[in-house]
């Protein structure tokens, strides 16, 4: 079953520059997508425009079916799919706590679910939970970017877009990081990352699609990018 199909979909910042050139790609229920390429292929564009902080000019995207045209980012999160920014997305002056009952904005009145959501992601996330009524400025880099993420889980998305999640993290944070979306995948959520990490998105994803200057240039399963690593790293590297 298809959770999300870009149709086709044509976007970008300002009226008459476009970044996304009639491109199209789809999510299947449960899969691992990844997205990678060069510098300015559209990759973060891409996940801004699903999500809604950008318009599509033309084409569709389609989630379970339900056309996202001219819905907010809002609407999107209550259907179900949860957007994980580059970098960190965290309030500094709110506590841990606070800032993930911000991410349970869409259902603040179901305190029996926002209950649970607390539950389950301070016991994937103890450091946050030991740390819940402390500001999240003190964090250091790799708890803040486990609070954005969790942030996210809170509300159980059905799909997860996640935007290099590795940019800035020690390697042992950025394995925490993949293990923890691994984790999500196992248990039944979408996952569409895009990744500058190659080799990192390459041992994740199960099908991966490669952007150059907005569309796509080259898709194929895991085995398939690997085989043809070599020529993929240099094109991604330095544009097609």
């Amino acid at each position: 079953m298809t959770l999300l199909a870009v149709e086709n979909v044509t976007s970008g910042y300002f009226e008459g520059i476009d970044i996304l050139q009639n491109l199209s790609l789809k999510v299947e229920d449960g899969a691992f997508i990844g997205i990678i390429g060069p510098n300015g292929a559209g990759k973060s564009t891409l996940l801004k425009t699903i999500f809604g902080f950008l318009k599509f000019r033309m084409g569709n995207i389609r989630y379970q079916e339900r056309s996202l045209a001219g819905s907010s980012p809002f609407e999107i999160k209550q259907l179900g799919i949860s957007y994980i920014p580059q970098g960190s997305n965290n309030f500094p002056h709110m506590t841990i706590e606070e800032n993930l009952l911000l991410g349970a904005w869409t259902f603040r009145h179901e305190k029996d679910r926002i209950h649970q959501g607390l539950k389950t992601v301070y016991g994937t996330f103890p450091v946050l939970s030991e740390k819940r009524n402390r500001k999240a400025e003190f964090l250091s880099g790799g708890e803040a970017k486990m609070l954005s993420i969790a942030k996210e889980m809170i509300s159980n998305p059905k799909l997860l877009l996640v935007d290099e999640p590795s940019a800035g993290l020690a390697p042992k944070i950025v394995s925490y990081v993949y293990d923890f979306l691994r984790n999500c995948n196992r248990n039944g959520i979408g996952i569409l990352l895009v990744d500058q990490n190659i080799n990192a998105a390459i041992d994740n994803a199960r099908y991966l699609y490669m952007l150059d200057m907005g569309t796509v240039a080259m898709e194929g399963d895991s085995g398939f990018f690997r085989e043809n690593l070599k020529d993929i790293i240099r094109d991604s590297l330095l544009g097609a």
